[in-house]
């Protein structure tokens, strides 16, 4: 049966299964993360996907206890409302785990993998077993084997580089040629130039679709004459 109210006749055993379902789901999920050291682990993925599973369990009782009201009444009922704001909710956790540091971005896989908790617990609350299970096992294939394709898959990588070199000195030139060598592109470039300080610093975002290279790049720009300190991240 596609959606199961009941278990062995029961319909507090059938809660029972979809609680713990829900929570199963969930726990498996939120361990891959854990064992990545995200801050949305275990304990996260699994409160989730029982919290959805309970909030879908409570709205189909609205449902089992109020279904008989005749449409004239002044109750109206919509427990489907219940499960859009779960969908909605959930996104204020995710965002809470996406972490923003320049070009760099952390967490989308775990908020993907709440939302994903939410939708399992969700689906076992409403008693669709079957997709329930085979969704919560893409979800784990997904997270465990396919990260092992990532390395194989080729992709730009993005470099922080700052150049300080001396104010008299032009070696912007030769920072051009080691990166046109290095098959190096500039995706964005800032200068601040230091009157004062006597300096002039370069701020550079390369791309390459190469292993990451920061110290070759700091070995040869180094040896150019002028420059006073290298950094990159």
């Amino acid at each position: 049966m596609y959606f199961a109210d009941t278990m062995f006749g029961s319909y507090e055993a059938g809660v029972a299964v979809k609680l713990f379902l829900a929570s199963l789901a969930g726990g498996l999920i939120g361990l891959e993360r854990e064992k990545h050291g995200r801050p949305a682990g275990l304990r996260t993925h699994l409160l989730v996907s029982m919290a959805s599973c309970l909030m879908m369990i409570v709205s189909e009782a609205f449902f089992l206890k109020y279904g008989e009201i005749p449409g004239t009444s002044v109750v109206r009922l919509d427990p489907g409302r219940v499960a859009a704001q779960i969908i909605a909710g959930i996104g204020f956790i995710g965002a809470g785990v996406i972490l923003k540091d320049g070009l760099s971005v952390r967490g989308l896989t775990t908020a993907a993998c709440l939302w994903l908790a939410a939708g399992v617990g969700m689906g076992f609350g409403m008693g669709a077993y079957f997709p329930s299970v085979v969704a919560a096992i893409i979800g784990i294939f997904s997270l465990i084997f396919l990260k092992r394709l990532e390395p194989l898959i080729k992709k730009d990588r993005f470099l922080h580089l700052s150049v300080v070199i001396e104010i008299d000195k032009e070696i912007y030139p030769g920072l051009e040629r080691i990166f046109a060598e290095r098959g190096v592109q500039i995706s964005d470039i800032a200068c601040d130039y230091n009157r004062d300080r006597g300096e002039l610093r370069y701020d550079f975002i390369l791309t390459q679709h190469r292993q990451r290279m920061g110290r070759e790049l700091t070995a040869l720009i180094s040896d150019l004459d002028g420059v006073k300190k290298i950094r990159f991240k």
